[in-house]
């Protein structure tokens, strides 16, 4: 039997799931101006190491994000699911490359490919509120993952969603890790500025 935090999230996650499918038919470009708000917005260090997400089901498409980013020298990784309760790893990932496939439904690069430590992350989620906290899928993972890398140094973790994927407050605890920046098809929401540049 689940706590109340567990229920408040179980109940968001079932009505973002289908939120989300609405605004992905609504809005198919929505990937592109999320690269361009990026690019315009939030200033990269030049050639940092990034990671993404390739898109499963109604996330919003960041291959273009990704594809331009690539194109200007950061490498790119793509998260893989190591074990349930680990943090992610990320492997290194080009344009063109071929997928396999990973956990959860997931699309992973070769098992081959070489790892990356990201010093910027661009984060899949069901929901996110304008203090920088985000609703994921319940597996624990990206907290895991930026706790981790957070102790070693600092990072920017970066939310991408569709507009209608804000709600008022996150159901959270003290595990839930905070993100820096949400971008959407609309806006670039900062959540601390002093964050930008200094990773």
């Amino acid at each position: 039997m689940g706590n109340a935090l567990d229920d408040d999230k179980a109940l968001l996650r079932r009505e973002l799931f289908q939120r989300r499918k609405e605004a992905a038919t609504n809005a198919p470009e929505a990937g592109r101006f999320v690269a361009e708000h990026i690019a315009r917005d939030i200033p990269l260090p030049i050639d940092a190491p990034i990671s993404g997400f390739w898109p499963m089901g109604s996330e919003i498409d960041i291959r273009p994000l990704l594809e331009t980013l690539n194109g200007k020298g950061h490498p790119v990784g793509l998260p893989v699911v190591v074990r349930k309760s680990a943090p992610l790893i990320f492997r290194c990932w080009q344009a063109g490359d071929t997928l396999v496939s990973g956990d959860f439904g997931t699309s992973i690069p070769d098992p081959n490919q070489p790892e990356i430590e990201p010093l910027v992350l661009f984060v899949p989620l069901l929901a996110f509120d304008r203090l920088g906290y985000r609703l994921g899928y319940g597996g624990g993972f990206y907290d895991r993952t930026l706790e981790r890398l957070r102790r070693i140094g600092p990072r920017l973790a970066v939310g991408v969603a569709f507009a209608a994927q804000e709600v008022a407050e996150v159901p959270r605890d003290r595990y839930d890790q905070k993100l820096d920046f949400i971008v959407t098809e609309r806006e670039v929401i900062s959540i601390d500025m002093k964050k930008v540049g200094r990773i």
